[in-house]
């Protein structure tokens, strides 16, 4: 069911929508207790966010005005996808310096590949300024 939520009706969505709160691993918010943890009924999965949530805080935020956070938090949702290791190792070849060009566009290409086209095109463009800037790995 595709949900289309706004900032007056329904924030905070844990406290006015909580029925809508899915871990990636489908738990719903209110199973994720500390007497679950104690019991082993919850895994560090059933503790991250899950893409859909960043989705309805982009649209909270979208409604409230805020058009660049409803980016940042939707860019956000398409990396749930990557391994945390492969965010922390993107982020810093992203760095001055850090990386090439074609290294840049090489990491460009797998993000799009993985269907990250926003964070593909952030790269693309981070890429390009790098290069008119000379802040391109070997450009010191």
């Amino acid at each position: 069911m595709k949900e289309n939520l706004n900032v007056k009706k329904d924030y905070p969505i844990a406290d006015k929508r909580p029925e809508l709160i899915l871990t990636p691993t489908g738990k719903r918010i209110d199973e994720i207790t500390m007497d679950q943890v104690l019991a082993g009924n919850v895994k560090i999965d059933d503790c991250r966010i899950s893409d859909q949530t960043l989705e309805y805080q982009a649209q909270i935020a979208e409604s409230a005005g805020n058009r660049q956070m409803a980016a940042n938090l939707r860019r956000a949702a398409e990396l749930t996808g990557f391994s945390d290791e492969r965010v922390l190792e993107i982020y810093g070849a992203l760095r001055p310096f850090r990386s090439t060009k074609e290294e840049l566009l090489g990491i460009a290409e797998e993000l799009e590949a993985n269907g990250a086209v926003q964070n593909a095109a952030f790269v693309r463009q981070a890429a390009e300024v790098y290069e008119k800037r000379k802040k391109l790995k070997g450009d010191k």
